[in-house]
């Protein structure tokens, strides 16, 4: 694996760096979001509507931009989803009013779960696969999420002290909080000067950009020959996120404030621990891929997973519910490079960075709708539990589609190993 990420290019490097700088900023804002949203005034039900609206607002944004990006240009375009980041951030710092935060989230780049939002995954996904071998790219796919998992893991820690320091030194709860949400903006501008110095090798090739697709749906999407595998893909990651909506981290941190009570600083050190293990098992999950290939390795680490997010909400106390959380986290992203790899090399090379977006924008999509009733449920102390039944089971039911649908349909390195 070490060879593979010493063959990247300065481009490659860069691309970690923007990856490593927007998961932080994502995990600092998922611990403290809807604590924030709550103590500005708005109820658990408005927060969920919130919610819903920056990922649909997300959805939306990311369908345009990545479907583009290979014609019009991927660093304009992620200079542009940079900017909206650091917009949404300065607006939900700025205001409380409610129609001004969901016109915020729903035009900006807000991330509640501590996990991709926008376009710039999409992006960078096509970019790096075009620079690196077939039999490297699930192994750098797995160090570019656990740079993610450890950035996520190091912003919910900072969030959680930053907090905890202000509030010791007189400032008001809201304001603490509300200083997260600036550092989240600034972020955002670090971005845009970052993307700003990627070179012109990570645009898409020049053939790729001047060939016109037939169809009206292939000029729009940016599909030509891969539609079929990218909408049957597409609608899976969509069932799947739908229920990983209703225990995003924002949520899920307040279950714990609401369960146990747990505070701010010590959410922080939490999640720091849980994305750190969900980091790590990255790194497992290309070796595992090696042996028993990519589709098995998803479906085989995400089902028991998801058996471990249904038994969380079943613990009487903090240190046990805590277990299960990091337990579930060290084997929950195992699919996470192994699905992106798998969607890069199952579909044509000049289609990649509109296959990642059509299938991250699904996945974003399905995620959109659960923070509503999520908010719902939380509204009423008795159903505070319910969402993570929910999410299990609608999440066990995306791997036995997937593995049903997916199973024979092999990844060149794994065809040139079979025969096939």
């Amino acid at each position: 694996m070490s060879s593979a990420l010493r063959s990247l290019t300065t481009d490659g490097r860069l691309l970690f760096a923007t990856r490593f700088v927007r998961l932080f900023a994502y995990g600092a804002l998922s611990v403290v979001l809807v604590l924030y949203l709550v103590t500005l005034g708005l109820s658990e039900t408005d927060a969920g509507l919130l919610l819903t609206a920056t990922l649909v607002g997300d959805a939306l944004l990311s369908l345009y931009i990545t479907t583009q990006a290979d014609r019009v240009g991927r660093r304009r375009m992620l200079i542009v989803g940079a900017s909206l980041m650091a917009a949404a951030g300065i607006a939900f710092a700025t205001t409380r009013q409610m129609w001004l935060l969901v016109a915020a989230g729903t035009m900006g780049v807000i991330s509640p779960s501590g996990q991709e939002v926008g376009p710039f995954l999409s992006i960078e996904q096509a970019a790096l696969s075009q620079v690196v071998a077939d039999r490297d790219r699930t192994h750098v796919f797995a160090w570019y999420t656990l740079g993610g998992s450890i950035a996520t893991a190091l912003g919910a820690l900072a969030a959680g002290f930053l907090t905890a320091s202000l509030q010791t030194n007189a400032w008001a709860t809201v304001d603490s909080y509300r200083a997260v949400v600036v550092m989240y903006a600034g972020l955002g501008a670090v971005l845009c000067l970052l993307f700003s110095r990627a070179s012109a090798a990570v645009e898409a090739p020049r053939s790729a950009r001047s060939e016109q697709p037939s169809s009206l749906v292939a000029r729009f999407a940016g599909l030509h020959r891969s539609q079929a595998v990218v909408l049957r893909l597409s609608g899976l990651f969509a069932l799947d996120s739908f229920g990983g909506g209703f225990v995003v981290q924002s949520f899920a941190a307040y279950w714990f404030y609401l369960r146990f009570g747990v505070d701010a600083k010590t959410l922080g050190a939490l999640f720091f621990a849980a994305n750190v293990f969900a980091g790590l098992s990255a790194l497992a999950a290309s070796r595992l891929a090696a042996r028993i290939g990519l589709v098995n390795t998803m479906v085989a680490t995400h089902l028991p997973s998801n058996v471990l997010l249904m038994l969380i909400p079943l613990m009487p106390t903090l240190p046990l519910a805590t277990l299960l959380l990091l337990l579930r986290f060290s084997i929950s992203q195992m699919d996470v490079p192994t699905r992106q790899s798998y969607t890069m090399a199952v579909v044509a090379p000049e289609e990649r960075a509109a296959a990642s977006g059509i299938t991250g924008v699904a996945r974003t999509a399905g995620a959109a709708l659960s923070p509503l009733f999520a908010g719902l449920l939380f509204s009423h102390p008795s159903l505070i539990s319910v969402p993570f039944f929910i999410a299990g089971t609608l999440k066990i039911t995306y791997d036995l589609l997937l593995f049903r649908a997916f199973r024979a349909l092999k990844p060149p390195e794994e065809s040139a190993i079979t025969g096939r």
